[in-house]
């Protein structure tokens, strides 16, 4: 225990130091929603902090760190140019500035980036896991590989095609139901989720002594679908956007499916 407690602090100070730097840029740019790029950052950067921590770190560990790192460039690399491409504050961060003006920039601090880094470093648990761990590689291993391959590549499909959908000018207004979003309302958080059980699962491959490092894709899950993501964004769209209503009725929130005619339960 006293080993494992040695490895995760440092990596939850290494999210921390990674929010408070963020925190400052924020307060020069007046905008919070800076944070998002920095969120699979945090992760990963965890991860390496557990590696440098371990004497000797197994092949599992590299598996997973690897796994994580091209998540993470990925997801870094779109949000940031999606961030360059519309400079403004986020609407949901415009909400929680609202609600918590006046003093919102030292409140961010803990109600934004500090959340976010614990959060993180909550998620980032699969990878030190699997860095301390000693025994060999075995079946469970290669289904979390797997699972989290497909999770990377279904996520960075979603997107790409959501990137491509909005750049062009024909599709002002429209909903995105097209390629991987006609089976599923968001592809891309079904994708990260993926991700996450199969790094919980690369964990678990090393031993029930790892079943702890499952609260990752748990939360992830948890955040994704009741927290952050598609509770969050489908009110926000759903205000914004009538014809997105359509949308919901025919076709699976989370979880991809064969679509159903309009006017079916959502």
């Amino acid at each position: 225990m006293s080993a494992l407690v040695n490895v995760a602090l440092p990596g939850l100070a290494t999210c921390l130091a990674i929010a408070v730097m963020v925190w400052v840029a924020s307060l020069i740019r007046k905008d919070v929603s800076i944070v998002d790029p920095f969120w699979p950052v945090m992760i990963l950067a965890a991860g390496v902090t557990y590696a440098l921590c371990i004497e000797q770190v197994s092949s599992r560990g590299w598996i997973a760190l690897v796994l994580a790192g091209a998540w993470a460039v990925r997801l870094s690399l779109h949000l940031a140019v999606r961030k360059w491409h519309d400079p403004g504050e986020d609407r949901r961060y415009v909400a929680i500035r609202e609600r918590n003006s006046p003093g919102f920039g030292f409140k961010s601090l803990y109600l934004v980036f500090a959340l976010q880094a614990l959060l993180a470093w909550v998620v980032s648990a699969p990878l030190g896991a699997a860095s301390a761990s000693s025994s060999g590689l075995n079946l469970l291993d290669i289904v979390g590989v797997l699972l989290a391959v497909f999770g990377v590549s279904f996520e960075a499909i979603a997107d790409w095609q959501l990137a491509r959908f909005k750049a062009d000018p024909k599709s002002r207004g429209a909903v995105m139901d097209q390629g991987l979003w006609r089976y599923s309302r968001h592809p891309n958080y079904f994708g990260e989720s993926c991700l996450w059980w199969g790094l919980g699962l690369i964990a678990l491959a090393a031993g029930f002594h790892n079943a702890w490092a499952l609260v990752s894709p748990v939360l992830v899950t948890v955040l994704l679908l009741k927290v952050s993501g598609v509770g969050l964004l489908e009110a926000d769209l759903v205000e914004h956007r009538k014809p997105y209503r359509d949308y919901i009725e025919r076709t699976p929130a989370f979880f991809p499916g064969r679509p159903r005619a309009s006017g079916g339960k959502a």
